[in-house]
């Protein structure tokens, strides 16, 4: 598995809270967090993180910013992507199994670094199945086309 990160310089701490899980787990990164606190167009972020999953160079991706509502944003501009803000391990499990959320973002000024970690964990053992969430996902992948095609 393949995970693209990003954050803003808000998000910087949390994003490394992300990353050691992510190491501990023996995933490859491609991360597009930032190292210092000058600030960054959080935007930008989530639309490189979001390019790598739409294009398949990365499996899921995991945002974060001040509060994850902006990353959350952005990143669902980009077509195919469904990103969910979540801030607990029951949401972050449902983004997965309810609605197959390629990408999760997290808010930094929202949640603290032990929460983040479960959150993470949770999410990635996590698994879309066939059910009763289907029709609502493919659903949403209709919408999806639908917009996209009229561009």
């Amino acid at each position: 598995m393949r995970v693209a990160i990003g954050c803003d310089n808000a998000g910087t701490p949390l994003l490394e809270v992300v990353r050691e899980v992510l190491k501990e787990r023996g995933i490859e990164v491609i991360d597009f967090g930032v190292e210092s606190d000058d600030p960054t167009l959080y935007p930008d972020v989530a639309l490189a993180v979001s390019e790598k999953i739409a294009s398949g160079e990365a499996d899921r991706g995991v945002l974060v910013c001040g509060t994850g509502i902006g990353m959350s944003i952005t990143a669902n501009k980009v077509p195919g992507i469904r990103a969910a803000l979540v801030h607990d391990t029951y949401s972050a499990e449902r983004a997965q199994k309810s609605n197959n959320a390629q990408v999760i973002t997290m808010g930094a000024r929202v949640i603290g670094p032990e929460l983040a970690k479960k959150i993470v964990e949770t999410w990635l053992d996590s698994e879309f199945k066939d059910g009763a969430s289907t029709p609502k996902v493919n659903r949403m992948n209709e919408i999806d086309a639908q917009f996209r095609s009229s561009r």
